[in-house]
């Protein structure tokens, strides 16, 4: 780990002690006597996104295809953090693109979804930085990427919906423009 990643897990692991101070506990406690280290080191990984570069993660695995169906990877894992309330929401990331001469390594589609979640988010934005990141990349003839997460900011505080599932989509290109496309898309996520 870098000197700046130790330098930044050192200062939030003091902020983390003042919140459980706060809280009315003894950080001093065997149970809570690590814990704002830990928690530290939770929240830098969870938001490592911030520490990566689209460029580094695709790494060229960008190659050469005369296809032109629609590649779909579905039920990505998926666990982020609302910008609202830091706490996390979890689903699946279903992603499709049609190629325009090049196609993009199966690991890479998974790696940007991971990319912009682990980063303080909301499901909406995230949807449409994932679509635009692989057109980018590739410059696909459409993107479609569907999200469906459950948010514990619903779940454990607020309304306290157990069931509930936030669904989203962002279609580009071809998958905007055209139904039959986006429909085979949405009919093969079922």
């Amino acid at each position: 780990m870098s000197e700046e990643n130790d330098q930044a897990i050192r200062s939030m692991e003091g902020h983390f002690r003042e919140i459980v101070t706060l809280l009315g506990e003894d950080v001093e406690r065997e149970g809570l006597r690590d814990t704002p280290r830990r928690a530290a080191s939770a929240f830098h990984f969870l938001t490592r996104g911030y520490r990566q570069s689209v460029e580094d993660l695709v790494n060229g695995a960008v190659f050469t295809s005369d296809t032109d169906e629609m590649v779909i990877v579905r039920n990505i894992e998926m666990y982020s953090l609302c910008e609202h309330h830091m706490l996390p929401f979890i689903g699946k990331c279903h992603v499709a693109y049609l190629p325009e001469g090049k196609v993009l390594g199966l690991s890479k589609i998974a790696r940007i979804v991971d990319l912009f979640a682990r980063r303080l988010q909301i499901q909406e934005v995230l949807t449409k930085q994932i679509a635009e990141c692989v057109h980018g990349a590739i410059q696909a003839k459409g993107v479609g990427v569907v999200i469906e997460a459950q948010h514990m900011c619903m779940m454990m505080r607020g309304v306290e919906k157990q069931n509930s599932v936030m669904t989203t989509s962002c279609m580009l290109g071809n998958f905007r423009t055209q139904p039959q496309t986006r429909n085979e898309f949405l009919g093969l996520l079922d």
